[in-house]
């Protein structure tokens, strides 16, 4: 195994705003609080003591304990619940929805990245104590998004009724996408634990929230993951004080609107943000808290509430209040003693949006740390990338750009056409300024041949370059494969294929190489050879 850390610019797969913010830019600053290095961890650990009451964690511990029961929970999970009643006790999190059989790789990778930077601030600071923390999305309602993983290339696919939270889904139905996705597995030791993972996890839990943190707990649970599930009531009546003033001031819609503001001068806005940002909860559906006409109402049903009687509702039933996704991370922030959270770029762009929206309300706003990406290179795959001399960072060129480089650096024609148009460029220099001293026909006729002959020369350029690539034929076809291979459908294949290939291939050793490679306080991108 060999690990190497490259910079997240160089694989052309992240946005400006994310980009802007690993390089402290001056135009992202105002979006967050505390950065993701020692000296931010150091300031965040002392802004959430003083603010992350003693009672909060009681409630917190019973909660997780309560969740636990009927489970088989690790030495080190069951320790770090109890740690969560100290007050030197902190959290790291990160968030995923409940993806069939865990959905995209980069699940994992989220899940390590906590784990090793729960261990590395452990290090850093002996004093406190650092738990890391998953939670699972399970009053989700986007059932489209999480009802598959791909396989080999093909979808396994769960097909089912939609409708309300995701996480009290039945698991009724999973016997055949069992069937399915065993008779695909082969018979391999690697293949039986991926069999019984998923049969344990799914035929022996009635609902998805269980079969999910089942899974994760069974992958992560020598090193003492949490698992978490906001939709609790004891953790809702925590919250119900927010919940409260949403309801009555709209707060969240103001502060967020007017951050949206000024970040759309330089970022794009990944979510707006509604008047109301709560859901109304029941068995089989989760709907928009609406206010209108002095009433609140439930979207698409007959339900309303006076002020007074949604207030009360809050108290007997707060079950029934789930917030979406500008709520939900100050949720997380109020219920849990977390100094950071590990994100993707995408949702890392959405917490920019929040930082005022927690400073209204009186919650320290968290570090954001993009979470660690990997690219997972085989030893098969490596020894052809050394054939055709490509790099790790040429591996992420777009193909025609690659294609391009390759063949060029191959071909046996040696024609500098950049050094031909720049010869033209200086030639045409000169002739401008005789053409300055004439009228401005003339001028206008010389910059007009210009522009032609440096696009006759381009076009020249690209004419080679189409005989090139047809006389080197094989080198394209080769170089293609191994690029589609690795990049499936030219997209990180983190967010294509399921960790159940790799598991299948390298057993426990594909998670022991991620644990110890993966470094996220490094704030790289990982291609690991295996």
């Amino acid at each position: 195994m060999k690990a190497t850390q490259i910079p997240f610019k160089n694989t052309g797969f992240f946005s400006k705003t994310m980009l802007d913010y690993l390089e402290k830019k001056e135009s992202i600053q105002p979006f967050y609080n505390n950065f993701p290095d020692i000296t931010g961890f150091h300031n965040q650990i002392e802004e959430k003591e003083k603010s992350y009451r003693l009672q909060s964690r009681l409630v917190l511990v019973e909660a997780l304990k309560n969740q636990y029961h009927n489970f088989d929970v690790s030495e080190k999970t069951q320790d770090n619940i109890a740690l969560l009643k100290l007050k030197n006790t902190f959290t790291i999190t990160t968030g995923h929805q409940l993806n069939l059989f865990t959905g995209p790789l980069y699940f994992l990778y989220k899940i390590i990245s906590a784990i090793n930077l729960a261990e590395e601030l452990g290090q850093k600071f002996p004093e406190k104590n650092f738990v890391p923390m998953y939670w699972m999305a399970t009053e989700d309602h986007d059932f489209d998004e999480i009802n598959y993983f791909n396989f080999e290339g093909k979808k396994v696919k769960w097909t089912r009724e939609d409708g309300g939270a995701v996480g009290r889904f039945s698991t009724d139905g999973l016997e055949e996408v069992f069937a399915v996705f065993a008779n695909q597995l082969g018979g391999s030791k690697n293949a039986k634990y991926l069999k019984e993972l998923f049969s344990k996890g799914y035929l022996e839990h009635t609902n998805l929230a269980d079969a999910t943190r089942f899974i994760a707990n069974d992958l992560f649970k020598e090193y003492g993951l949490v698992i978490i599930d906001g939709d609790d009531k004891d953790l809702k009546n925590l919250f119900s004080p927010f919940i409260k003033n949403e309801l009555e001031n709209e707060t969240s819609f103001k502060e967020v609107s007017e951050t949206i503001s000024k970040l759309e001068e330089n970022y794009k806005i990944q979510v707006n943000p509604r008047e109301i940002n709560l859901f109304y909860l029941s068995k089989n559906s989760r709907e928009r808290i609406i206010f209108e006409d002095g009433v609140y109402k439930v979207n698409n049903t007959n339900t309303t509430f006076s002020k007074a009687e949604i207030l009360k509702e809050v108290d007997e039933n707060p079950l029934a209040f789930s917030p979406n996704v500008i709520m939900r991370p100050l949720y997380q922030e109020v219920i849990l003693p977390n100094l950071c959270y590990l994100g993707g770029g995408g949702e890392i762009a959405y917490w920019f949006e929040l930082k005022n929206y927690f400073e209204k309300v009186n919650v320290p706003f968290p570090i954001l740390l993009l979470r660690n990406s990997v690219q997972v290179v085989s030893e098969k795959q490596q020894k052809k990338l050394d054939n055709l001399t490509i790099s790790h960072e040429e591996l992420f060129l777009n193909q025609h750009e690659l294609l391009s480089k390759k063949v060029i650096e191959n071909s046996d024609i040696e024609v500098e056409f950049l050094e031909k148009i720049q010869y033209l460029e200086n030639q045409f220099s000169e002739l401008k300024v005789v053409a300055e001293k004439t009228d401005v026909s003339f001028i206008n006729a010389v910059n007009a041949q210009e522009r032609k002959q440096i696009k006759g020369l381009e076009n020249l350029q690209k004419r080679l370059l189409r005989a090139e690539k047809r006389r080197q034929n094989d080198l394209v076809e080769r170089i293609t494969a191994l690029q589609n291979e690795l990049l499936p459908n030219q997209s990180l294949e983190e967010r294509q294929r399921n960790f159940s290939e790799y598991y299948l291939e390298y057993g426990v050793t594909f998670i022991a190489a991620l644990k110890e490679s993966l470094k996220p306080l490094e704030l790289k991108f990982t291609l690991l050879e295996l």
